[in-house]
């Protein structure tokens, strides 16, 4: 089925208020805060359908669909599982977890943490996202990763059962990818690894951490309140583990593997192919040359290659009616009481100049931001309260906004001299352009320009009797001379 085009007419309470509606019946509730309705986080019941998640995040992500269908599948198997363990007696259950981690791979700005995000709003669970490299092995500088699991339970209001339950998304994580020729503890690389080994299978996180002086004083007084010490733990059993990369070099050590670098022919097919086809070809033995021990690999079971999005897929990202970025910017325009559309051309272009950036969907916001920051400064201080973005806005907003302002300038006088004084003054286009001159020689504004120079012309106008008078281009460089000359020439008449 097509998906329905962004519609720029459309008011953003309408999508806003259809994406909170969706929301609202696609998530479920724990208590107070997405999850099982009117269960408690211990009664964990989720039956969402894979279909029905990759439905939910195709409404919002473009260009990834055979990504989202694995993701979705997987996801929701994971969670199926947790629900059916939980009803079968401990004694009953599998030995050994193996659990749907996942490794997502693509460039910066394919929306590897967007669908997270989506997936953990969809389910209602709680979620953390940490970027790898802030982690170094246990008793070096740097985070502990069992804070991850920590931060699962803040996240969860202090919810144990619930967190759970949680999802943990780490990104760069080929940034602890060993370099091979290191000697001594690599502290940001191996031994991040091996500490992460635990928690993706089944750990017990102690919640009070040994170098946190605040617990230790917290607990050395509950021992002495109680003369024992109670330890809270959660288990990891049953969170779910993605973590994401770029992965820059991958595709050559799979080509190596592959052997097409060596063959001539083969060579310039590879050339030719896109870097996502040959990173889909990927294997674990990849994974381990590039640096990853094999039990970490082990731990991941499910490996997805995002595509990269170009021109084309930028520009649907910003025709979807859930766009962030369109949105975003309506929103930001809407709290000064502006009304922003914007052209299919204009997105377009807009589509084009982020590509050429390089930075994927982040892109989108970066360029948004150059074209329209000016006017957002502004045109909240005038009148102004609608805005069409089209090819002119994109290609010269510096000069559109100044003819925006000079128009703004001169119908705002225009009003005030007309309701005032009974009488409206029009401006010759000879008159205009000689303002625009004038307003940059003496750094003022239209309006104010034009007060400074016209604002004691109603005496003679209705000395004349006028009720509609045009400046033409010598009242502007010497407005009381022109008013007397022409008073004198048709006072008789």
């Amino acid at each position: 089925m097509t998906k329905p085009a962004f519609d720029p007419e459309k008011s953003i309470e309408e999508i806003l208020n259809l994406d909170a509606e969706e929301a609202q019946a696609n998530a479920e509730t724990i208590g107070d805060k997405p999850g099982v309705t009117g269960k408690k986080a211990s009664e964990f019941n989720f039956d969402i359908k894979p279909e029905e998640l990759e439905s939910f995040l195709n409404q919002y992500v473009v260009g990834q669909e055979e990504t989202i269908e694995v993701i979705a599948t997987k996801v929701c198997t994971h969670f199926n599982r947790m629900n059916l363990d939980s009803k079968i007696p401990p004694k009953e259950r599998l030995v050994g977890n193996i659990k749907s981690n996942m490794l997502l791979i693509g460039p910066t700005g394919v929306g590897k943490t967007y669908i997270v995000k989506l997936i953990a709003k969809k389910i209602g669970v709680p979620f953390v996202k940490a970027d790898a490299t802030k982690f170094s092995e246990t008793g070096y500088v740097g985070g502990d990763v069992e804070d991850l699991v920590r931060d699962l339970v803040h996240e969860a209001d202090g919810d144990i059962r619930k967190a759970e339950y949680g999802i943990i998304y780490l990104d760069e994580i080929d940034k602890i990818a060993s370099t091979g020729h290191m000697y001594g503890p690599d502290v940001s690389r191996s031994g991040v690894q091996r500490n992460l080994l635990k928690l993706m299978e089944e750990a017990e996180v102690d919640l009070k951490t040994p170098h946190d002086l605040a617990s230790q004083v917290e607990a050395a007084m509950e021992a002495q309140r109680t003369g024992k010490v109670s330890r809270q733990k959660i288990n990891t059993r049953n969170i779910l583990f993605i973590v994401s990369g770029a992965f820059s070099g991958l595709e050559d050590m799979i080509n190596k593997r592959l052997n097409k670098q060596s063959i001539g022919f083969e060579k310039s097919k590879v050339a030719g192919e896109a870097r996502q086809d040959i990173l889909k070809k990927v294997k674990t033995e990849d994974l381990i040359e590039f640096g990853f021990e094999s039990e970490f690999v082990g731990r991941l079971p499910v490996y997805v290659v995002l595509n990269e999005l170009d021109e084309e897929g930028l520009y649907k990202i910003l025709k979807n009616k859930y766009s962030t970025v369109v949105l975003g910017k309506k929103l930001d325009f809407r709290a000064y009481g502006i009304d922003l559309s914007f052209t299919d051309e204009s997105l377009k272009l807009l589509a084009k100049k982020a590509h050429s950036e390089k930075t994927g969907a982040r892109g989108l916001l970066s360029v948004f931001e150059k074209v329209l920051i000016k006017f957002e400064k502004s045109l909240p201080s005038t009148a102004i309260k609608k805005l069409t973005v089209d090819r002119q806005v994109i290609e010269n907003p510096g000069e559109v906004l100044r003819e925006l302002l000079i128009e703004e300038g001169i119908q705002s006088f225009q009003k005030e001299f007309l309701v005032e004084h009974g009488i409206y003054l029009d401006f010759s286009k000879e008159a205009v352009d000689r303002l625009k001159e004038m307003a940059g020689e003496r750094l003022k504004s239209i309006k104010q320009l034009c007060n400074d120079l016209f604002r004691d012309y109603f005496h003679g106008l209705r000395l004349m009797k006028l009720e509609h008078f045009t400046i033409p281009r010598e009242a502007v460089d010497n407005p009381d001379d022109y008013l007397n000359s022409f008073i004198k020439e048709n006072y008789s008449k």
